[in-house]
């Protein structure tokens, strides 16, 4: 099973990222997460670009997204909104033939942030991405100061993560 891991942050030392890369550290054996670095190298979405010769960032990221069986993605909220780099990636994805039907995971880190939660799931949504609502998971990250190996060792975030990513890989396996 091959996850691919989105986080909508550019940040360095995002809660969003780092909740991400605390997945390959309490997966299954059988179940690799791994994360799309090109995020903050994607060219500003124009449909214009998309009726010849992708941008090579853009068909790499379509590439990566047909290859993996399934994607977890987390966005911070600015403004009541998702991140716009990740919105900028999805509108990439619109067009394509790799993203409808994808099974999406979403990991809201920042409990106080439902507004960009529930608009990435209504986009996601009005994709066509296959979303479940047992896919859909909050945790209390923002502000812990925690980086992916503290995560994966504090009981309280790793037994929801290690379910979440027992309940989604087996669902897409059938």
């Amino acid at each position: 099973m091959q996850l691919l891991t989105i986080s909508g942050s550019l940040r360095a030392k995002s809660s969003n990222t780092s909740v991400l890369d605390a997945l390959p550290l309490l997966a299954p054996a059988d179940t690799i997460a791994r994360r799309y670095a090109g995020l903050g190298s994607l060219p500003h979405f124009n449909p214009d670009l998309e009726m010849g010769d992708l941008p090579d960032a853009v068909a790499a990221l379509r590439r990566e997204v047909g290859a993996a069986d399934g994607l977890v993605l987390s966005s911070p909220e600015y403004a009541h909104g998702i991140a716009g780099s990740l919105k900028n990636m999805l509108d990439w994805l619109v067009g394509s033939l790799e993203f409808p039907g994808k099974p999406i995971a979403v990991i809201n880190a920042a409990p106080r942030a439902h507004h960009a939660d529930a608009q990435l799931v209504e986009i996601l949504r009005t994709m066509s991405a296959r979303i479940e609502e047992s896919w859909l998971l909050t945790l209390p990250v923002q502000g812990s100061g925690l980086d992916a190996a503290g995560i994966a060792a504090t009981p309280a975030l790793a037994d929801p993560l290690r379910e979440l990513l027992r309940r989604f890989a087996g669902e897409i396996q059938g």
